[in-house]
């Protein structure tokens, strides 16, 4: 059986000696759309994490038994074609969920104790000048009696709302779907929910129902002092709007996820004046050890259930 993982460099030092038991593996850390068809040519199996892979290459690759998609989307893989043609198309789910939840709260940590005036405060020697022993220009609140959002209550929502009540928090959520289930937390519409929460947290998927679901507008009804934060997918909060929110309002963003990976040179969050207000990550949410080693091993499971003499 021959193998190809095309964009290896995503797994970062993740052990991938697993997949050498399974026969001939072709490794290579990134591929360009240009180099794809050389590289995936007599494979059966090819491993793909953002790489695309359309009807026109299945279509030169005959030996193409199966595509492993090394995440829970798919839209990189052309399934129609690949239904059409027989080659059956794997993903994973659930490997990053644990991941995902504890970096929704070092987001809000981070943005809630202001934690980037208070480390330059000490590193930058303005706290070895201070009179007194402590420094509360900065205030933050607790999250015990506060009102915390969840946009898409899916596994990772329902974490994250079960951590958040921990604290004291009162949880509510915002069914993007439409369809009405029976949970143990409130369920409100998306401007109630905008309107009364003082942290709101996206978990939901990017679909024509959660396309710029959170625009300019409705943004601005978020309450003064309320934080934000984007852990779904990039494309459901406009990125314009939180770039003019920031400066406008004292609202402050967390995103893990943008329309375009990665962020462009030009972005508006690039050049807001209010720095502190904003922290973006590089799409890392999904990516602790753990979660990384659990989603090889899963791929691995995926190739050797799909029996490929």
């Amino acid at each position: 059986m021959k193998i190809v993982l095309l964009d290896a460099l995503t797994f970062g030092a993740t052990d991938l000696s697993g997949f050498l038991r399974l026969g001939e593996v072709a490794i290579f850390q990134t591929t360009l759309a240009s180099e794809v068809e050389e590289r995936i040519t007599n494979c059966d199996v090819l491993v793909t994490n953002k790489v695309v892979i359309t009807d026109a290459l299945m279509a030169k690759v005959p030996t193409l038994k199966l595509i492993c998609v090394a995440a829970t989307g798919m839209n990189n893989v052309d399934l129609e074609a690949a239904k059409k043609r027989g080659i059956a198309v794997k993903n994973v789910a659930g490997y990053s969920t644990d991941s995902v939840i504890q970096h929704t709260f070092t987001m809000l940590f981070y943005l809630l104790g202001h934690s980037r005036y208070y480390d330059d405060y000490v590193k930058e020697g303005a706290y070895a000048k201070s009179q007194i022993f402590t420094d509360v220009s900065k205030p933050y609140f607790e999250i015990k009696g506060k009102k915390w959002g969840i946009i898409g209550l899916g596994s990772i929502g329902r974490g994250v709302a079960n951590i958040a009540k921990t604290f004291g928090a009162e949880v509510f959520y915002y069914a993007t779907s439409g369809v009405p289930r029976a949970e143990a937390y409130e369920s409100l519409s998306l401007e109630a929910l905008l309107k009364i929460c003082d942290i709101i947290s996206v978990h939901a998927p990017l679909n024509e129902k959660t396309d710029n679901l959170l625009d300019y507008e409705q943004l601005l009804t978020c309450k003064e002092g309320a934080i934000v934060l984007n852990l779904g997918r990039g494309g459901i909060i406009n990125e314009e709007a939180v770039a003019r929110l920031v400066d406008e309002r004292n609202i402050r963003f967390g995103l893990d996820v943008l329309t375009k990976e990665p962020i462009r040179q030009n972005h508006p969050f690039l050049s807001v004046k209010n720095k502190e207000n904003i922290y973006v990550t590089p799409h890392i949410a999904w990516a602790s050890v753990e979660a990384r080693e659990k989603l090889i091993a899963l791929v691995i499971k995926n190739i050797l259930d799909a029996r490929i003499p």
